[in-house]
C-alpha cells in the first residue's frame, strides 16, 4: 500500500459533512475551493513526499521552510489591487460560498462597492449587531471558535488540546512589568512555574488563558475584552504559518514560531494580556490606536523582538480601553490569544470548540 499523508483539514472536512447529502458531481464541484485554500495553498506543496515516505517530523521541518512571509506579502499586495467592477461580485462571491459568509450582517451588503480584496476581509458590521454583554467581566474579542480556554499550568499553555507552548517564550521576557507597574517578585531559575508567577500580581489570583481561532470566513476585526488600560506593546516578527486549528495539533508551539503582537496592561483585577498572532496571507496586523506598528516587515532576526512603551511623562496612565470598543484587524483570519490574571472563583462559561460573537462572555467571577 503507498503510503498516504493524513493532514489536518478539520474545517474542510466540516465543510464538506455539510454537502454530504448532495450528488458527487455537485460535491465535487463545490468542494474544489476548499481543497485549494485548506489543502493546496498549506499542505498541498507536501503531497508528492508521501511517495518517498517522508516522516512526520520531517514534513513539519519542510513546511517550516516554505517562504510563508514572502507569500503573505505577495498576497498582501493583491488585495490592494483594485478589481474590475464586473469581476468583483464572481470574486466575491466565490468566496462568500467557499467559507459560508453571511453577508446579511455586514454594514455594507453590496459586493460592488467592495473596491479590493482588502477591503472585503475588513468588512464592517452593522450597528448594533453584535450587544456587548455588561453582566460579565470578560467577552470575546472576535467571532470565532474557541480552541481552548483554563488555568495555566506549570507555565505552559495549550494551543489546542494535548498541544502546548511555553508562556514564556510565548510573551517574551518580563522586562515590560514597569511599563505596567506590576509588582515585581524575584524569581527562580530553576523552577519552571516562576515566570507563570511573576505576571500574577495579587495574592489569590490565578493565570488564566482563552485562545479564539478567527477563521477565513469570519468577522476580522477585534474588540477590547473588558475594560483595561494598554502600557505596552512588543511586536515579534516570526513566521506565518497557518493558525488552522488542524495545523495547530501538528506544530507544536506554533504561536510562538508564528509573528504576534502582544499588548500588556492592566484591568481591575491585575495583569491582562491580548495577543494578535498572525498567519499565511494574514501578515498585516492592525492595532488602530497604534500608528508605528509595522508587521511582516521584509528584514527580521528570528527570536528578535521590539519593545513600544504607550506611557509618557504627559500620559501615565497608557491606552484606556472600554469593554468592546475596537481595537484592530486581521487580513483572512487569525488567532487572538487572552492572558490574563483573576481571583480563584473566576469560571469560564465556554466549551472547547464552541462558536463565539464577538461581544458574548467568556467568563465571570
Amino acid at each position: 500500500m503507498k503510503p498516504r499523508l493524513q493532514f489536518p483539514q478539520l474545517a474542510l472536512r466540516r465543510r464538506l459533512g455539510q454537502l454530504s447529502c448532495m450528488s458527487r458531481p455537485v460535491l465535487r464541484l463545490r468542494s474544489w475551493p476548499l481543497s485549494f485554500l485548506y489543502y493546496f495553498l498549506t499542505f498541498g506543496a507536501l503531497k508528492p513526499l508521501a511517495k518517498v515516505g517522508w516522516r512526520p517530523t520531517s514534513r513539519v521541518a519542510l513546511y517550516k521552510t516554505i517562504p510563508t512571509r514572502l507569500l503573505s506579502r505577495a498576497w498582501g499586495r493583491l488585495n490592494q489591487v483594485e478589481l474590475p467592477t464586473w469581476l468583483r461580485k464572481p470574486v466575491y462571491s466565490l468566496y462568500i460560498w467557499t467559507f459560508g459568509v453571511n453577508m446579511q450582517e455586514a454594514a455594507v451588503e453590496d459586493l460592488i462597492q467592495y473596491r479590493n480584496l482588502g477591503e472585503f476581509f475588513r468588512r464592517k458590521l452593522k450597528p448594533a449587531l453584535r450587544p456587548v454583554c455588561n453582566s460579565h467581566c470578560v467577552i470575546s474579542p472576535a467571532d470565532g471558535k474557541i480552541l481552548h480556554f483554563g488555568r495555566v499550568r506549570n507555565c505552559e499553555v495549550e494551543q489546542v488540546k494535548g498541544v502546548t507552548y511555553s508562556l514564556e517564550t510565548f510573551l517574551g521576557p518580563h522586562t515590560w512589568a514597569e511599563a505596567i507597574n506590576c509588582t515585581i517578585k524575584p524569581s527562580n531559575e530553576e523552577d519552571p512555574s516562576s515566570f507563570q508567577d511573576l505576571l500574577v500580581t495579587k495574592e489569590g489570583n490565578e493565570l488564566f488563558h482563552c485562545v479564539v481561532y478567527l477563521a477565513p470566513g469570519d468577522y476580522h476585526c477585534f474588540h477590547s475584552p473588558t475594560d483595561w488600560r494598554v502600557a505596552h506593546r512588543r511586536h515579534f516578527p516570526g513566521s506565518l504559518m497557518s493558525v488552522n486549528p488542524g495545523v495547530a495539533r501538528w506544530i507544536k508551539e506554533l504561536f510562538c514560531h508564528n509573528e504576534r503582537v502582544v499588548l500588556s496592561g492592566e484591568w481591575t483585577h491585575g495583569f491582562f494580556s491580548l495577543t494578535a498572532v498572525g498567519a499565511t496571507n494574514v501578515g498585516s496586523i492592525r492595532i488602530y490606536f497604534d500608528k508605528e506598528l509595522r508587521t511582516n516587515s521584509p528584514r527580521y532576526s528570528k527570536g528578535s523582538y521590539n519593545d513600544f512603551s504607550y506611557l509618557s511623562n504627559n500620559n501615565q496612565e497608557g491606552v484606556s480601553m472600554r469593554k468592546g470598543e475596537h481595537l484592530g484587524e486581521f487580513n483572512l483570519g487569525s488567532t487572538i490569544v487572552l492572558l490574563f490574571e483573576a481571583p480563584h472563583d473566576f469560571t469560564f462559561n465556554l466549551k472547547a470548540g464552541q462558536k463565539i460573537r464577538y461581544g458574548e462572555p467568556l467568563g465571570t467571577m
